[in-house]
């Protein structure tokens, strides 16, 4: 079993910044490709960031590539989102998950080849 416990969430003003952290336990951290979603109320998840076990692999969609940075510390078995330059259409619940590293990049955008999610953090952009 893998547990997944997102944090950092939270109300902030357009521009402003946010960074979360999803913090693990239950199996080898580094091991595994680790991936950032949201969901808006009435939409479907979103691929926000992906990295893979070691790091040195990293995808983002265009919506937030130049704003937001994932990271991860395998020493402390968390991985983080450093959010920049916040818009009102960022506003979601924000799920951190982890899957298997096979297939990583073809497989990091779609939410349903994640094998594990933490209970999401909710981040609201106001104006």
């Amino acid at each position: 079993q893998v547990q997944l416990v997102e944090s950092g969430g939270g109300l902030v003003q357009a521009g402003g910044s946010l960074r979360l952290s999803c913090a693990a336990s239950g199996r080898t951290f580094s091991g595994y490709a680790m991936g950032w979603f949201r969901q808006a109320p009435g939409k479907e998840r979103e691929f926000v960031a992906a990295i893979s076990g070691g790091g040195g692999t990293i995808y983002y969609p265009d919506s937030v590539k130049g704003r937001f940075t994932i990271s991860r510390d395998n020493a402390k078995n968390t991985v983080y989102l450093q959010m920049n330059s916040l818009k009102l259409e960022d506003t979601a619940v924000y799920y951190c998950a982890s899957r298997s590293p096979v297939d990583f990049g073809l497989a990091y955008r779609n939410p349903r080849l994640y094998d594990y999610w933490g209970q999401g953090t909710q981040v609201t952009v106001s104006s």
